[in-house]
């Protein structure tokens, strides 16, 4: 009674992940450094308290972010920075 064409079918086809490569969005703009004394690109980074927006590759961006901090050029804490 054993089905001899026996083939496993499924109702929708298996998905196969494919992952994007990881990228660094300073290094495809041509950004080698990111300096501290221009704040206003660093504003991008923020959000309205000030926070530091939480995405991938930004270590550098948070190291000039808390330098420009103690150099007073960015607020530590504000309400609607943008």
């Amino acid at each position: 009674m054993a089905n001899e064409n026996s083939e496993i079918r499924y109702l929708n086809p298996p998905t196969v992940e494919v992952r994007k490569k990881k990228y660094c969005r300073f290094k495809k703009a041509g950004i080698k450094y990111v300096d501290y004394k221009d704040p206003e690109f660093l504003k991008k980074f923020l959000n309205e308290q000030g926070k530091i927006l939480p995405r991938r590759f930004q270590r550098k961006v948070a190291q000039a972010i808390k330098r420009a901090r103690s150099l007073a050029l960015l607020p530590y804490v504000t309400d609607l920075l943008k």
